[in-house]
């Protein structure tokens, strides 16, 4: 049975933002309704805006039962109105300016009692470093032997080579690596929890994960929403920086490592740390990026991204970007991994496809229905295998077969929205789901040759139709090795256009 975590405060800075309402109080909620948390847990909201407690617990359970009543949601059906109060009386509230001395010698006091304490930096990036320095300054990164000092730190972590390994600076010299959790909410994900379980708990996938048995790979995380209120963000953001070194090589990293030796959190991340170092820094050459028009998506009109608010009516951000990521390694030389990411696209789909190099002998596959092994990470959560087949009949005709495992069938999965087993996992001390700062700064590097190339470029991203696949740049950079993208697709026609192309 799993064991409750240990007694806690959790100090939430930004505790009126989105993120805090949307994902880390769902996650305390479902923590606390899975028993998971101890009845000594405290969690103080430290944010800007003008708030007491009451204020706070009643604005916290309004967006709980709001969540729970959308449609759809990973959230709750429902609310147990006595999982909320065993929450809501455990939340305390404090007006906080993060740039003031005094706020945090206040912190200090209401934290005297306290022995176990995470610090969670829901807020923009720029407060990350002022933050971190407020309470490196107050001394409340100290620890003693039974009590711990954590501060959780979330993407983006950085925007390049050169501010990640500033802020990696900045937050060693104040905290031992081993205090800080650097959060891809990706890595909170069941369904990519269980890609390292599904390639080495089975015989059966793992020894088709190297060159002599895989074509290419396909990452593609794609979305139908565009930058909604987030243009000021996106603007200086861009598809490239919000998902790649981050989301994309997160996954990546999951498929492509070697078998660490044990699952020790430092060893998977020394696997992990050995791959993101072996891939070839990527040029512009192996690149592709584009912008979304106006077009319809889900059969409504949507407009352009140039006509989103806070937007610049000339903007070359990338809404879109696609690369080609060689790994110089024995096991993958050779293998092409194809990443892609977008928004305003035909689906809402992350997914990983890897294309098995077909057999050599007396029955021939076609090219375009190759066998496919398919990872679901969103929505549709599982694995899939397209395979060949004998059809039936008096001859020896192939045909195509698929085995489909799907989370939702075949295991009874609670309610979930990506946080819970990130913020037990931060109070147990488990580093295991972590980005450590090595990995953080080889992601940064192995993509800087594309970011200072676009940069550089005073050509506007390519456009492409809101609701499509995205743009035809992003075709060539296949179609040059004689491959091609699959349909952005869900799970379960995922590899099914390739069959239909064949027929």
């Amino acid at each position: 049975m799993t064991q409750p975590a240990p007694s806690c405060t959790i100090v939430i800075f930004g505790a009126v933002g989105d993120l805090t309402q949307r994902l880390l109080m769902p996650s305390v909620y479902n923590l606390a309704a899975a028993g998971l948390l101890d009845t000594n847990t405290r969690i103080i909201g430290a944010d800007h805006n003008d708030r007491d407690t009451v204020g706070w617990r009643t604005e916290i359970g309004d967006a709980l039962h709001r969540f729970a009543a959308e449609k759809g949601a990973e959230f709750q059906a429902t609310i147990d109105e006595r999982v909320w109060s065993f929450v809501a009386e455990r939340l305390d509230y404090m007006k906080f300016d993060f740039t003031q001395d005094a706020d945090y010698e206040a912190l200090v006091g209401r934290l005297e009692k306290a022995a176990n304490v995470l610090f969670y930096l829901a807020v923009s990036p720029r407060f990350f470093e002022t933050i971190a320095a407020g309470l490196g300054r107050c001394g409340l990164f100290a620890e003693k032997p039974d009590a711990f000092r954590r501060i959780l730190v979330e993407k983006p972590f950085g925007r390049d080579v050169e501010s990640a390994c500033q802020l990696n600076a900045k937050l060693t010299s104040l905290a031992a690596e081993s205090q800080i959790y650097r959060v891809d909410h990706f890595l909170g994900k069941e369904a990519v929890q269980g890609i390292p379980a599904l390639r080495f708990a089975n015989r059966a996938f793992e020894p088709l994960l190297n060159h002599e048995a895989l074509a290419s790979v396909q990452i593609t995380a794609a979305e139908t929403v565009g930058v909604e209120e987030r243009g000021a963000f996106y603007e200086t953001t861009g598809a490239l920086r919000d998902m790649v070194p981050n989301h994309l090589f997160s996954l990546l990293t999951l498929v492509a490592m070697d078998r660490p030796r044990t699952f020790d959190a430092e060893v998977v991340r020394d696997a992990k740390a050995a791959l993101l170092n072996a891939i070839r820094p990527i040029g512009p050459v192996d690149a592709a990026r584009g912008q979304y028009a106006s077009g319809t998506v889900g059969g409504q009109a949507v407009r352009a991204y140039r006509d989103e608010d806070m937007v610049a009516r000339d903007s070359r951000t990338e809404t879109y970007a696609a690369l080609c990521v060689r790994i110089d390694n024995d096991r993958w030389r050779g293998v092409p991994f194809y990443l892609r990411t977008g928004k305003r696209m035909n689906a809402h789909v992350t997914t990983i496809a890897l294309t098995v190099r077909p057999p050599s002998g007396p029955l021939d596959v076609h090219p375009s229905t190759p066998h496919l092994l398919l990872f679901g990470v969103d929505p549709q959560r599982g694995l899939v295998q397209r395979f060949a087949a004998k059809r039936p009949g008096v001859d020896l005709r192939l045909g195509r077969a698929s085995a489909t495992f799907r989370y939702d069938t075949a295991f009874d999965e609670p309610p979930n929205v990506g946080y819970e087993t990130l913020l037990y996992h931060a109070m147990l001390g488990e580093a295991l789901l972590f980005q450590r700062a090595d990995m953080i700064e080889s992601e940064w590097a192995a993509v800087q040759g594309v970011l200072d190339a676009w940069s550089a470029d005073a050509a506007d991203p390519e456009p492409y139709a809101a609701g499509s696949a995205g743009p035809s740049g992003a075709d060539a950079l296949l179609a040059r090795d004689g491959n091609r993208w699959l349909d952005v697709s869900p799970l379960e026609t995922l590899g099914c256009d390739a069959e239909a192309a064949a027929s």
